[in-house]
């Protein structure tokens, strides 16, 4: 791994391998990582759904597999079985938010319970460990629950022997409602160096490009940046070039139709279309008239629609590109 590096957020409902895809074929991280998967429901007898977040190719690598959950007997068995499918290391999620995974005593509740939290862990090295394969384990977390507790939380993690740390300047309770704490992800940094350990250290929070992680890496010390909502302001955010591309807006639409045909490409009819229309405001933007557009397209209901609109809507951008230079 170089470094500074940089690396996709596993964001839920969004980065699948057709997002992982698309944003590979603009600007490539240094890092991918899945969506976050339930282990439990990984074991589950209806989980074919929950596998496919374990879908990925080639281009994604080098990729991390994302699990959560409190169970240590289906984190073992996850584990284990995502060890043998080519992943490039094996993260478990102890920050997410969401009011579901915490009421499952997963996410950003396993701060609050430090011995699930060690058990997780063991579990996770144990599956990796019988899966006759050598990966790195790594955790991705919060600052606290309700109220900051860096030193306290970050040490424990750290003491468990993890390869790799992503703190997400933020507790729990704050969700993204007020600026990432990248002084507390600089503790975590200290800490690391304080008890002399090689763990390496990722910080997650309010980045939306390369130029602005390489900066936080600079001042803050961290081996890498995780960028996350970034990803939605610009599908070029990894671009390290000196001149970072900003996607014009004949290029956004391209790269929307190329989206939409590899989502129909790979999840055929076993998704519902409407996960596509998320990303509209990403692509249809920054030109006159892209709200009507964006309108028009929320209104579609199948790839055959928004291929039609596409075509009308593709001479017009063209022609205020010419009208604009």
């Amino acid at each position: 791994m170089p470094k500074p590096f940089l690396m996709l957020a596993p964001l839920e409902g969004v980065a699948d391998t057709v997002f992982r895809q698309i944003v590979a074929s603009c600007a490539k991280p240094d890092v991918f990582v899945t969506e976050f998967t339930s282990a439990d429901g990984f074991c589950s007898p209806g989980r074919t759904a929950v596998r496919n977040n374990f879908i990925f190719t080639p281009e994604e690598m080098p990729i991390i597999a994302q699990i959560w959950g409190k169970n240590p007997e289906t984190i073992y068995e996850t584990a284990k079985a995502a060890a043998g499918m080519g992943f490039s290391g094996i993260d478990i999620n102890m920050g997410c938010p969401d009011r579901n995974v915490m009421a499952h005593g997963g996410g950003g509740r396993m701060i609050d319970t430090p011995d699930l939290a060690q058990s997780a862990i063991a579990a996770m090295k144990a599956g990796i460990k019988d899966a006759g394969v050598v990966l790195p384990v790594s955790v991705k977390t919060r600052i606290g629950t309700k109220k900051i507790m860096t030193e306290s939380w970050l040490s424990f993690l750290l003491n468990q022997e993890i390869d790799a740390l992503t703190v997400h300047g933020r507790t729990v309770a704050e969700l993204s409602k007020v600026p990432a704490h990248w002084d507390e992800i600089a503790k975590a940094v200290s800490l690391r160096d304080a008890m002399k350990l090689s763990t390496v250290i990722v910080g997650n929070g309010d980045v939306k490009n390369a130029s602005e992680a390489m900066e936080k890496c600079s001042q803050y010390g961290v081996d890498g940046v995780m960028i996350g909502r970034g990803i939605f302001t610009n599908m070029w955010a990894f671009d390290r070039s000196e001149a970072p591309h900003l996607g014009t807006p004949s290029e956004l639409i391209d790269v929307m139709e190329r989206h939409v045909r590899l989502f129909a490409k790979v999840w055929g009819t076993t998704k519902d279309y409407a996960i596509l229309k998320k990303f509209f405001k990403v692509y249809v933007n920054n030109f006159y008239g892209a709200i009507d557009w964006r309108v028009k397209a929320m209104a579609t209901n199948s790839p055959d629609e928004i291929y039609a609109l596409l075509c009308e809507l593709k001479p017009q951008i063209q022609r205020l590109s010419m009208i604009q230079s």
